[in-house]
C-alpha cells in the first residue's frame, strides 16, 4: 500500500465515499479501538526510556496545548508500529469489510505521523484523519471533521470511550469496540449500535500476574539474617520481618509494574514475555500507571511501623531499581552487579527489620552468589535469542557471541561464593554461633553442586530466565536447601 496522506475536512464529498454496494464508509478510531493502547502514552514511555531529561521538557511542550504536545512527542519519539497490541478480532472483521469493497477511514486524536504509519502497516484504510500540531482531532473536533467530510448520518463509527459519545450519536451505526460496560450501555441506550466487540475484562489473576506475585519468593531472603543468627524463636523479630516482607513485596511489585510498562515494546517481541499482561494487552498501561503509586503507598505505610534503618534500605532498593529500569540494565557488567545488589539488599533489609547486625561473611557470600544468578539470567535470555537466530538481547547491552564469556564469569562468581563460605567456616566468627563448626563444611560441596547444576542447565538452554523462580520450583534445589538447614541445625 502506498503512503497515505492526511485528508482535509472538506476534501471529497459524501457521494464519493459510498462503497460499491451503497454502504456508508466506516470510520475507525485508533487508540483503544484498533489498538488496545494509546500512542501518546507509548511515545512518552519511549522518550523517558531514552532519557529522563524529557521529564523536564514534557510540561513545557504541554503549555502549547495537547495538539502541540502530541506533535513534539511524535517528533522526538520512535514507536515500533508492528509491535503495537492490535485488537485482532476487530481487525479480522475490518478485513472482511474491506474485502467486500467497503471504504475504511482511520480517525484518531494521535499525531498524523503515527496514524499514517499505522494505516500503512495494516493496509486497510483508504485515508486518515489525525491531529497535527494545531488541531487535536478528538471528540467534537473529530465530529466536526467527519460531518464536513461525510454529512449527517453519512458514516458508521467504531470507537471505545466516552469521548466518542457525540460521534456515535451522529453516525448511522455505532460499532463499540473494547469499551467498558458503562460505555457500552450508554451506546446501546443512545445510539444505533450495530456490533459490539467486548473488552476482555482482567480478573484478579491478571492483576496478580502483573504484580508478579510469584517474585515475592525473593523476599524470603529477608529471613536469612534471622535464620543465620538462630533467632527464629524471637517472635518480635519474626513479626517485624513478616511486616518487612509485605512492605518489600508491595514496593517490588510497584517497580515490576513500572519496569514492564517501560519494557512493553521489547516484551512484545519476546517469546515468553509477550504473554505478560501489558505486552499482551490484557491490562492497559493506564491501569498500570494507576497501580504503581497505590502499591508504593501501601509499602510506605507499612514501613512506618518498622525501624528507620529498614525504611532507608527500602528507599535505596527503590532508587536502585528505578535506575536499573531506566538505564543501568542497558550497561553490560553494571547491570549484573546491580541485580546482585538488589538481591543482597533484601538480606540487609531483613537484618534492619529485626535489628540484627549482619556479618561481612554473610554479605560477601550473598553478593557473589547473587552475582552468579544475575549472569544466569542474562545467559538464559541470550540463549533464547540464539535459538531465534538473533545477534543480541533486545533492550540489553549483550551480544549472543558474549555467551561463552558470560558463562565463565557467572560460574566463577558462583564458585567464589562457595570459597567465601569456606573462609567463614574457618574463621573465628563461626565459633560464636556454632558449637560444631566443622560440620558446616558439608555446606561447601552442597553449594558447589547446586551452582554447577544451575550452570549446566543454563549452558544447555534449559534454564528459566529467572533463576530464583527456577530454584523455588526445582525439587532438587528445594531438597538441597532442606539438607543445608539440617546441616546448620546439627552444627549448632
Amino acid at each position: 500500500m502506498t503512503k497515505l496522506e492526511t485528508i482535509s475536512p472538506n476534501s471529497g464529498d459524501a457521494d464519493s465515499t459510498q462503497s460499491l454496494d451503497g454502504t456508508p464508509p466506516l470510520v475507525v478510531d485508533l487508540d483503544g479501538t484498533l489498538i488496545k493502547g494509546d500512542l501518546l502514552i507509548e511515545g512518552v514511555i519511549a522518550l523517558l526510556k531514552r532519557s529522563l531529561f524529557y521529564l523536564l521538557l514534557l510540561p513545557v511542550w504541554a503549555l502549547g496545548g495537547r495538539a502541540a504536545l502530541k506533535a513534539k512527542v511524535a517528533e522526538h519519539a520512535e514507536i515500533e508500529i508492528p509491535t503495537l497490541g492490535f485488537n485482532r478480532p476487530f481487525m479480522a472483521w475490518l478485513q472482511s469489510e474491506k474485502a467486500r469493497g467497503r471504504q475504511l477511514y482511520l480517525a484518531s486524536g494521535s499525531h498524523e505521523t503515527w496514524v499514517r504509519e499505522v494505516a500503512d502497516e495494516t493496509g486497510l484504510f483508504d485515508e486518515v484523519f489525525a491531529s497535527d500540531g494545531i488541531h487535536n482531532r478528538t471528540g467534537l473536533e473529530k465530529l466536526s471533521v467527519l460531518h464536513e467530510r461525510f454529512g449527517p448520518k453519512g458514516f458508521d463509527y467504531a470507537g471505545n470511550a466516552s469521548v466518542d459519545y457525540p460521534i456515535w450519536q451522529a453516525a448511522r451505526h455505532a460499532i463499540v469496540v473494547n469499551a467498558s460496560a458503562r460505555v457500552t450501555r450508554w451506546a446501546q441506550d443512545n445510539a444505533s449500535v450495530e456490533h459490539v466487540f467486548p473488552r476482555s475484562e482482567a480478573g484478579p489473576r491478571t492483576y496478580l500476574r502483573a504484580m508478579r506475585i510469584h517474585q515475592w519468593l525473593k523476599n524470603l531472603l529477608l529471613f536469612a539474617p534471622l535464620i543465620a543468627a538462630f533467632q527464629t524463636a524471637d517472635m518480635l523479630a519474626f513479626g517485624q520481618i513478616v511486616m518487612g516482607f509485605l512492605a518489600f513485596g508491595l514496593c517490588a511489585s510497584s517497580v515490576y509494574l513500572l519496569n514492564d510498562i517501560i519494557d512493553v515494546a521489547d516484551d512484545r517481541l519476546h517469546p515468553r514475555k509477550c504473554k505478560r499482561p501489558f505486552a499482551s494487552g490484557e491490562l492497559s498501561i493506564q491501569t498500570g500507571l494507576k497501580l504503581v503509586p497505590i502499591l508504593l503507598a501501601g509499602s510506605i505505610l507499612l514501613t512506618l511501623f518498622l525501624p528507620w534503618q529498614f525504611a532507608l534500605t527500602l528507599a535505596a532498593y527503590y532508587a536502585m531499581t528505578l535506575a536499573y529500569s531506566f538505564k543501568i540494565k542497558q550497561i553490560p557488567g553494571l547491570d549484573v552487579q546491580t541485580l546482585a545488589l538488589l538481591y543482597t539488599t533484601r538480606v540487609v533489609a531483613g537484618g534492619a527489620a529485626a535489628g540484627i547486625t549482619l556479618s561481612f561473611w554473610l554479605l560477601s557470600f550473598a553478593f557473589f552468589l547473587f552475582l552468579s544468578l544475575a549472569f544466569v539470567k542474562r545467559c538464559a535470555e541470550l540463549a533464547v535469542m540464539r535459538n531465534q537466530n538473533k545477534e543480541s538481547s533486545r533492550g540489553r547491552g549483550y551480544l549472543v557471541s558474549d555467551l561463552p564469556l558470560l558463562d565463565s564469569m557467572g560460574t566463577g562468581a558462583g564458585y567464589i561464593s562457595a570459597f567465601v563460605l569456606g573462609l567463614y567456616i574457618n574463621s573465628r566468627d563461626v565459633g560464636l554461633v556454632y558449637d560444631h563448626p566443622q560440620i558446616l563444611w558439608a555446606l561447601v560441596p552442597i553449594v558447589l553442586f547446586w551452582i554447577t547444576r544451575v550452570w549446566l542447565l543454563t549452558h544447555r538452554g534449559e534454564m528459566h530466565d529467572d533463576p530464583v523462580v527456577f530454584a523455588a520450583r526445582d525439587r532438587i534445589s528445594l531438597a538441597l536447601a532442606a539438607l543445608s538447614c539440617v546441616v546448620m541445625v546439627v552444627a549448632a
